[in-house]
């Protein structure tokens, strides 16, 4: 898209996820915890540094043990940690996630990753990125959603494209007249918007709505390009006044764990983006990745080439 220093500047929670090793079972039910690095931004910055792309995280996280295991684990891939902040006042995050192989349950407690200020995202680091993303996880807090807000505004007056995973649940945002103001605000910066059917269930209180229905209020909202995650069903995309695109999902022999396969999936689609892909093939490599990551628990796999793996055909 252009030639500027930072391809995707990631703005939200990082944290740890706790997932469960019991298979199947909600987190009543589970005995046992795995740590994994978390939080949406902070999986789709991971992912695609990892995929080569020059990645920058503004996050918050406790000056403790965890924090430290976050910024470890980002230091791996390369990724710029300049914005992440370290404050004393507050532990870091942690998510409790069973191990699921649909929508996973889960438990948040949430601490450091609210604490996201102005100051952390300068209008030079805004001038330097081409895609500013964010979540509805991030905005459910002040003052992280004022901050955010602010900043994505400005950046789309810098010319910066905009992002947004639209992962609303009311465990995290239970002001739903809040929600739907910010999301709207957000929205109408025009960015590309990645949502799932389990996203709308929650969002709009399980009113049954058509996916042209979810596409046309977005589109209203002043949004050009909405993605629709169907979950097994694979995927519809839509651009204003054009046909929607529908794909089925790839084929897996088993799914290991779910946790991070949205954040997966949009890490391919924004990566094939920045690559000047067509939209089919945005589509076609963000498949392949949620794929990859359903078939292993936690984090992407370390011992294959990711990007060799996301172009096949």
């Amino acid at each position: 898209m252009t030639n500027k220093e930072i391809d995707i500047l990631c703005v939200g929670e990082a944290l740890v996820d706790f997932i469960g090793h019991q298979e199947g079972v909600l987190t009543n039910n589970t005995r046992d915890y795995h740590r994994y690095l978390g939080g949406s931004p902070t999986n789709v910055a991971m992912n695609t540094a990892r995929l080569g792309l020059s990645t920058t995280l503004v996050a918050s996280i406790g000056d403790d043990g965890l924090g430290a295991y976050i910024l470890e684990r980002l230091h791996e891939v390369d990724i710029n940690v300049d914005y992440v902040k370290t404050v004393a006042t507050k532990p870091t995050s942690i998510i409790f996630v069973s191990r699921s192989l649909h929508t996973p349950d889960f438990i948040p407690y949430r601490n450091a990753d609210v604490l996201i200020t102005e100051d952390q995202i300068p209008t030079s680091l805004l001038e330097k990125s081409t895609i500013f993303h964010t979540t509805c996880f991030a905005l459910s807090k002040n003052p992280a959603q004022k901050t955010i807000i602010s900043k994505a505004k400005e950046a789309s007056e810098l010319g910066c494209k905009l992002s947004i995973d639209i992962n609303y649940s009311e465990k995290i945002w239970q002001d739903k007249e809040n929600a739907l103001q910010i999301i709207k605000e957000y929205c109408s910066y025009n960015p590309l918007v990645k949502i799932s059917e389990d996203d709308v269930s929650r969002l709009f209180d399980d009113v049954v709505l058509t996916h042209e229905e979810i596409f046309k209020f977005f589109h209203d909202l002043g949004v050009d390009l909405v993605c629709l995650t169907l979950g097994k069903d694979g995927v519809k995309l839509s651009q204003r006044n054009q046909k929607i695109i529908d794909m089925p999902a790839i084929k897996i022999n088993k799914v290991m764990d779910a946790t991070g396969a949205g954040d997966a999936f949009w890490s391919g689609f924004l990566f094939a983006y920045l690559k000047k892909n067509s939209i089919e093939d945005c589509l076609h490599i963000a498949l392949n990745l949620a794929a990859l990551k359903l078939q292993n628990v936690g984090r992407l796999p370390n011992n294959i080439n990711i990007l060799s793996e996301l172009l096949k055909k």
